[in-house]
C-alpha cells in the first residue's frame, strides 16, 4: 500500500451560511496525481483552497473538519497557515509571476523569505527548479529579465518552478492549463507526470480528457458533494455511480 500524503476528514467549507463543500473524506497517496472533476460551480476550487488554508482568507469564509498532513491537523488551533503553505504549495489558474521581478528572483523568493542567503545555493535552487519545470533551456540566458516578459505557458511553468523552490511535498493546482494553448497545456501535463516522482499533485481540471491522461486517481464533485472517488481508469471506464456515468458520457445537467 502506498504511503499517505494527505488525509481529508469531514471537511466542510462555508461562505457565511452557504455550505459550498460538504463532508468530504478523501485520502491522497504520495507520488500520485489526483484530479478533481465536476461541473462549473460544484465546489472544486473552494475545496482545493481549503487544503492549504487559502479559503479562509475570503471574507465570510470558514471551514470545519480536518486536513491531516504528517500526522497533524492543519486546522488545529496552534497550526500556522504560513508554515502550512510551505508544505502545501499552490499553482493558480492564471499564471501570476511577481511583477517587476526577474525570472531568477521569482523562483528564489520563497527560499529567501525562509532565510536562505547563500548565493550559490540560491543559484542551485533556481537552476534545479527551472529544470524540473522544463523551463531552464528556454530561460537560462535571460534569468534577469522580468518574469512577466515570458509567454503564458512559460509564465505558468515559472509559477510551478517558484512553488517547487520551497520543496513542498504536496502541490495543489487549480485549473493550471485553462488559460493556455494546447502546446503549453501538453508541457504542463508532462510536467505533472514528471514531478509526481517527488511530490503529490492535486489538480482541479474542467477538462475530462486531461484528467484521464494525467491522473492516477479522480474525484467527481457535484454541488459540493463528493459523488465518487477512485482509480482514474475505473472512474472513466466503470463508474459506480449513475451521476458519474452521466457526467462522463455527456448526459449530465
Amino acid at each position: 500500500m502506498s504511503e499517505i500524503a494527505l488525509e481529508v476528514k469531514n471537511l466542510n467549507a462555508y461562505f457565511n451560511d452557504f455550505r459550498a463543500v460538504k463532508d468530504i473524506n478523501l485520502t491522497y497517496y504520495k507520488n500520485s496525481v489526483n484530479a478533481i472533476i465536476g461541473p462549473s460551480g460544484c465546489g472544486k476550487s473552494t475545496y482545493i483552497r481549503c487544503l492549504n488554508r487559502i479559503h479562509e482568507e475570503v471574507e465570510g469564509a470558514s471551514v470545519s473538519g480536518e486536513v491531516i498532513l504528517g500526522g497533524k491537523n492543519i486546522y488545529a488551533d496552534n497550526a500556522d497557515p504560513v508554515e502550512i503553505r510551505r508544505h502545501i504549495g499552490m499553482v493558480f489558474q492564471k499564471p501570476n509571476p511577481f511583477p517587476s521581478m526577474s525570472i531568477y528572483d521569482n523562483v528564489t523568493i520563497g527560499p529567501k523569505l525562509w532565510g536562505e542567503k547563500n548565493k550559490s545555493k540560491l543559484d542551485e535552487i533556481a537552476e534545479s527548479c527551472l529544470k524540473k519545470a522544463a523551463l531552464w533551456d528556454e530561460v537560462k540566458d535571460k534569468l534577469h529579465q522580468d518574469g512577466t516578459s515570458l509567454s503564458g505557458g512559460q509564465q505558468q511553468r515559472l509559477c510551478i518552478a517558484r512553488t517547487l523552490a520551497i520543496n513542498p511535498p504536496i502541490i495543489l493546482m487549480d485549473e493550471p492549463t485553462s488559460a493556455l494553448d494546447p502546446i503549453a497545456t501538453v508541457k504542463i501535463e508532462d510536467l505533472m507526470n514528471e514531478i509526481k516522482k517527488e511530490y503529490t499533485v492535486i489538480v482541479v481540471t474542467h477538462n475530462m480528457q486531461q484528467a484521464r491522461r494525467i491522473a492516477d486517481y479522480t474525484s467527481f464533485f457535484v454541488l459540493g458533494d463528493l459523488i465518487e472517488h477512485g482509480l482514474t481508469s475505473d472512474i472513466f471506464t466503470n463508474p459506480k455511480e449513475k451521476k458519474t456515468e452521466d457526467y462522463i458520457s455527456g448526459n449530465f445537467g
